[in-house]
């Protein structure tokens, strides 16, 4: 049996390369469809190397959140019945099978069934990494532990950028075929990381595998101490929540919708969906084009394509400091107040 480790920042750090392959493929794409290999390989038009029509380019960019949409749908599910961790591992195989698809395209339906398989990865991974992050972390760090999915992000996107931008002074298909191939490293970490960290402790319970749970939770939380209060005060509030869990089974999803659960299924459907909306994905996939518009080309385009990648990753460091002490909901409003206020 493979030996676990409990050091629930070892945890995070491998649990959110789950994020990174978001990040990989957002900066993977942003950075290659300026590229001439890319546009080359997979022109529409009549005239060469103007790269697939406008509604197509749009297709290709979208078929990966269409594979996360769906995966959405039954990551839940999924994670119930096969536990976090395993569900985490199966994205990370799903993520690799679509990588090789996308870097072997041959065409542009075969690039859009790589694309929604990554999706497809990326909504597991995307739903179960903070969930898996929470029902391990301590109550004081979990606010910047859940954080670091997001870091994992925006350094998934950085570092694509450059290599996809290394990789664009190759030529023909070579150009966008590396760094699509080069997605699946990280998910190959995550896979075998994931071995050597625990189960979560609420899963387990919610199996009656009580045992199990107690240990994981010595491990995490007691540093090995059985008699740790932690250890007992968080079982306790797992038994808790098990509780609840029972008394809500009979409870349907109509119940969402009542005066007594409306505003907080309001604040938790359009926080996501505000937040998908406010314009940024824009900036995130097609900023080589908006530069590309602002008359920049070559080197010059991508560097300065760069710029708001870099900045993403230095600007997501106060919140994973400040979260946890001024609140999420202080951290939200001036996140979205800058992020108005750059956008306008």
């Amino acid at each position: 049996m493979v030996k676990q480790y409990g050091n629930i920042y070892l945890i995070a750090g491998i649990s959110v390369i789950g994020g990174a392959l978001f990040g990989f493929d957002i900066s993977s794409m942003s950075a290659i469809i300026a590229g001439k290999g890319y546009l080359c390989y997979f022109n529409q038009g009549d005239e060469p190397c103007l790269g697939p029509r406008s509604e197509v380019q749009g297709g290709i960019t979208a078929s990966m959140a269409g594979g996360s949409w769906l995966a959405s749908l039954c990551s839940g599910f999924l994670a119930d019945r096969i536990g976090r961790k395993k569900a985490i591992m199966t994205a990370a195989v799903i993520w690799v099978i679509g990588s090789i698809i996308v870097s072997a395209s041959q065409n542009i339906a075969m690039l859009i069934v790589g694309r929604v398989i990554n999706g497809f990865s990326v909504g597991i991974a995307s739903a179960q990494v903070p969930v898996y992050i929470t029902e391990l972390a301590p109550p004081a760090k979990r606010g910047r532990l859940v954080g670091m999915q997001q870091w994992a992000i925006t350094w998934g996107i950085l570092i694509m950028f450059f290599i996809s931008y290394g990789c664009s002074f190759l030529n023909g298909p070579t150009a966008f075929r590396v760094p699509w191939a080069l997605q699946m490293i990280p998910a190959i970490i995550l896979f075998f990381g994931m071995m050597i960290l625990p189960e979560s402790p609420r899963w387990l319970a919610t199996k009656n595998r009580w045992e199990e749970c107690e240990q994981v939770l010595v491990l995490t939380l007691g540093k090995g101490d059985s008699n740790s209060p932690l250890v007992a005060d968080e079982l306790k509030d797992i038994k808790e929540w098990l509780e609840i869990e029972r008394q809500s089974q009979q409870t349907s999803y109509l119940e969402l919708f009542s005066p007594r659960y409306i505003n907080r299924t309001h604040i938790g459907l359009f926080m996501q969906i505000w937040s998908q909306l406010c314009g940024m994905n824009v900036m995130m996939y097609y900023i080589s084009y908006v530069f590309a518009m602002a008359g920049l080309t070559g080197n010059t385009l991508l560097i300065s394509s760069s710029i708001q990648y870099i900045i993403n990753v230095v600007m997501t460091v106060p919140a994973l400091l400040f979260v946890d002490k001024i609140g999420r909901r202080t951290t939200l409003l001036v996140g979205s107040t800058l992020m108005m206020t750059w956008l306008f």
